[in-house]
């Protein structure tokens, strides 16, 4: 029964968006190294080992959900360890219709398989955490909490089935290369880190289609400064919904101090629904 009350829980986020709501770049000269450009499929496959080995950065997320005419946007801004598969992150969910906002910022704390959200509402106590077994979402979290974990962002390219180097750009005063494909789901879960096996997988199986449109642009170290994935499910309220996901990083390095709540801090009571 607890796990049942987590998963509704889980989908708070993006359930309250859609009850409440119902980058172009130009190409220029490869100043780059042209080496990077000439498997762009095999690049892409191996940026998310490359933040691995950068460790930490500072990330800011964006989801715009689209359905029956209706588009919200939910954004997130905090810290990520890819070493230690550990982020931080406070979510904005969008303003009413009438332009006021009944909801606080929702705090997430991303970790391998989990969701931690604090700020939750719904019956919550103000200092209590919910849980959510990602892995046991349909869609492994890629959505569900509203920000997608940068670390699955990135490899979600690990499954990269086709890609092209569309040309060099500037992106907060950085010059990048854009790159351009389709990843599949179902392979990126065989190529995944730990747990994020288990949250792409679901993805695979629980989203209209695995079939995943991306647009990602790395610097000269292979890094990811931005990525814009393409998702869409089927609510059973709203039919198919459009989402698209982008996650900018940026600060590599800094201190990402996460830390998880103690089991005494998380929630474990009836959870209301909406």
């Amino acid at each position: 029964m607890a796990e049942q009350q987590h998963r509704r829980a889980g989908g708070a986020v993006v359930a309250a968006v859609l009850a409440a709501g119902a980058a172009g770049c130009s190409s220029g000269s490869a100043t780059l190294d042209d080496a990077h450009n000439a498997d762009p499929v095999g690049t892409l496959r191996r940026a998310a080992d490359t933040l691995v080995d950068t460790g930490s950065s500072k990330a800011r997320t964006s989801m715009e959900m689209a359905t029956g005419g209706t588009r919200v946007t939910i954004r997130g801004e905090g810290v990520y360890d890819y070493r230690e598969r550990l982020g931080r992150l406070k979510v904005l969910l969008p303003q009413d219709p009438a332009g006021t906002s009944g909801h606080r910022p929702i705090t997430e704390l991303l970790a391998p398989g989990a969701l931690f959200m604090k700020n939750r509402g719904a019956g919550v106590p103000a200092d209590k955490w919910v849980r959510v077994d990602t892995a046991g979402l349909s869609d492994g979290n890629l959505v569900t909490g509203g920000a997608t974990d940068p670390l699955a962002a990135a490899e979600v390219l690990r499954g990269t089935r086709t890609a092209t180097y569309v040309g060099t750009s500037e992106l907060a005063g950085t010059e990048v290369r854009h790159y351009r494909g389709t990843a599949d789901l179902a392979a990126a879960a065989k190529g995944a880190s730990g747990a994020n096996k288990g949250v792409l997988a679901a993805a695979a199986k629980g989203f209209a289609t695995a079939a995943v449109p991306f647009d990602v642009y790395l610097d000269e170290q292979g890094r990811i400064r931005k990525i814009r994935h393409r998702f869409s499910f089927v609510n059973r309220q709203q039919g198919t919904v459009a989402v698209a996901s982008t996650t900018l990083l940026y600060d590599f390095g800094v201190a990402a101090d996460v830390r998880l709540p103690a089991a005494r801090d998380i929630y474990a009571g009836e959870i209301a629904d909406g």
